[in-house]
């Protein structure tokens, strides 16, 4: 098994879990934790892809207001302090990422012959 067929196990496997949970939150969850959500039968489709993609999120989120522990007040108030600092370690590793990508030389094998495709082979693509 090569590294792409690895990666498209790994993206499959998420897929269909998340499809799973996406179907379960949106039949039963949404209408416990979201009482707008109550009856709202039209949007929830359109729900699906996020909750395909960030399916632990909503899980987590989901068992922190069953639970009741979530925590109102502070989901509201962010963390400002970090936020600088944040800032100025994006400030400095994207330019150091940027100068990276531009120190990297790829360089053609010798080898290497371009070949000119055939108009049957053009045809046969379009």
């Amino acid at each position: 098994m090569n590294t792409a067929e690895i990666i498209l196990s790994i993206v499959n496997i998420w897929i269909m879990i998340g499809g799973v949970i996406a179907f379960v939150f949106l039949l039963f969850g949404i209408d416990r934790i979201d009482e707008d959500a109550r009856g709202a039968y039209v949007f929830r489709p359109l729900l699906i892809p996020g909750i395909l993609l960030i399916w632990p999120m909503v899980l987590w989120r989901w068992l922190r207001l069953e639970m009741g522990t979530e925590n109102w007040a502070r989901r509201h108030k962010p963390p400002r302090k970090l936020h600088f600092w944040v800032a100025i370690l994006f400030a400095i590793s994207i330019p150091l990422i940027m100068l990276l990508g531009w120190s990297a030389r790829q360089t053609w094998p010798e080898s290497f012959e371009p070949q000119r495709i055939s108009l049957l082979q053009q045809e046969n693509v379009r």
